[in-house]
């Protein structure tokens, strides 16, 4: 099967540069700090959670910071960063700052970072979907809209405006809604949407017991609030009123649970049942939440472009594996034959970094933007971005790595932790 690129079918695709350079923004933070000004958003990136749960209602907290059952694969996630370090090398002379540019299905990127598919924005700020759209524009990052948000295909579109990198993630219906599946690709696709993540863990909502504790689903309530690309979609809307003689506005109490049981259908399709997006997407198919071997190897023999190695950030199912710790092994079995994009457990420039060493080709920002959201809206975002972008760029700078390339970011600028002190033969140092 040949390999289909966006830009094949968005051929008017420009690449974009983010408005201000990351590293300007860090000497321009400094400058006003000589007038006694000080950042509206703390430039900590270990802090951003905290902040923005304490200002956070318990319905929108828990469904962000929530994971499932007891956050063990949450708490993986974050540990498996601290096993690996990285060893910087002295003395490496090149031109300027990192190269941190990269392609992904011939789209070129300024960094090997998107934006992760989150739904329900607007419950962390009013814009919701729009402020994310805009700020992943001006900051020329790659913007994956989710089935679960909160503003249609179209607005979010157009929010996130002409020639800016946006991707679409299908939450996707049973065979028996297959016109309904069909619908929300060409209305992707018509809107600038360039490559299909498919999420594959995520048919029925994990065991989440800070959502259950607050008794709070927001695919069951009749405020739009992750329903909206149901409640716009022609085929659904066509469909509920020949079933109940109303348009959804009418009784959005049923419409919501139905489009809810509609996108998370309570059971798994199959591998075959792949072959149908590939019929009905003409552009890169990625599957997203690979965590062994044999999906992965499965993903290459079907044929399509791309998996993301992700637990869906702990939030689906608990005891299970960390992300990063099976990275490696993922790319060792299928990296020349797929683009390998990463998510589950990011929280700063440096952990971008590792998971590139490990051999992912692009990393997906999911919590941290949600927190920027809620922090501060459009900006807020533009602030997370700005600075994962920075401290990756300063973080292989002060590493003597000259870009994000595989030839120059790989294993070979990691160490275990654990190994460090498992080779000590002798004691001290002479």
């Amino acid at each position: 099967m040949s390999e289909p690129t966006a830009t094949q079918h968005h051929p008017k695709f420009q690449t974009r540069k983010p408005e201000q350079d990351a590293v300007d923004y860090e000497m321009q933070t400094y400058t006003r700090g000589l007038d006694f000004e000080r950042p509206p958003l703390t430039f900590q990136a270990d802090k951003w959670e905290e902040l923005a749960c304490s200002r956070m209602s318990a319905d929108s907290k828990g469904y962000v910071y929530g994971s499932a059952g007891v956050r063990e694969t949450t708490d993986k996630n974050r540990s498996a960063f601290r096993r690996w370090s990285i060893v910087p090398n002295r003395l490496v002379k090149y031109d300027g700052f990192p190269d941190l540019t990269t392609e992904i299905f011939g789209e070129k990127m300024v960094a090997p970072i998107a934006m992760a598919p989150v739904g329900v924005l607007k419950i962390f700020n009013p814009e919701g979907e729009v402020a994310a759209a805009k700020a992943a524009a001006k900051e020329a990052i790659p913007y994956i809209l989710s089935t679960a948000s909160s503003t249609s295909i179209e607005d979010t579109a157009a929010a996130n405006g002409p020639n800016s990198q946006r991707w679409y993630q299908l939450y996707w219906p049973s065979r028996e809604h297959d016109d309904i599946t069909i619908s929300l690709l060409e209305r992707a696709n018509n809107a600038g949407f360039t490559a299909l993540f498919v999420t594959l863990d995520t048919y029925i909502l994990g065991w989440r017991p800070e959502d259950m504790d607050n008794g709070y689903n927001p695919f069951m309530r009749a405020d739009r609030t992750g329903v909206e690309l149901g409640m716009t979609d022609p085929v659904f809307r066509k469909q509920f009123k020949a079933r109940h003689g109303v348009d959804v506005e009418r009784k959005m109490e049923t419409a919501a649970p139905e489009w809810m049981r509609t996108i998370f259908p309570g059971e798994s399709h199959s591998w075959e049942d792949v072959e149908f997006l590939q019929k009905h997407w003409h552009g890169p198919i990625v599957l997203k939440g690979i965590q062994s071997l044999a999906d992965a190897r499965k993903a290459v023999e079907i044929g399509v472009q791309g998996v993301v190695v992700s637990n869906h950030g702990g939030r689906q199912l608990d005891g299970g594996n960390s992300s990063l710790g099976v990275l490696p092994h993922i790319v060792d079995a299928v990296g020349d034959r797929l683009t390998i994009f990463f998510d589950s457990g990011i929280q700063s420039g440096a952990d971008i970094a590792k998971a590139m060493a490990l051999g992912a080709d692009c990393v997906l920002i999911g919590r941290p933007y949600v927190y920027g959201l809620a922090l501060g809206g459009e900006k807020g975002v533009e602030h997370v971005l700005k600075s994962l972008v920075g401290e990756l760029e300063l973080t292989l700078h002060l590493s003597g790595v000259p870009s994000v390339q595989k030839k120059d970011l790989n294993r070979a600028v990691l160490v275990r932790e654990e190994a460090l002190f498992e080779s000590v033969k002798g004691v001290g140092l002479r």
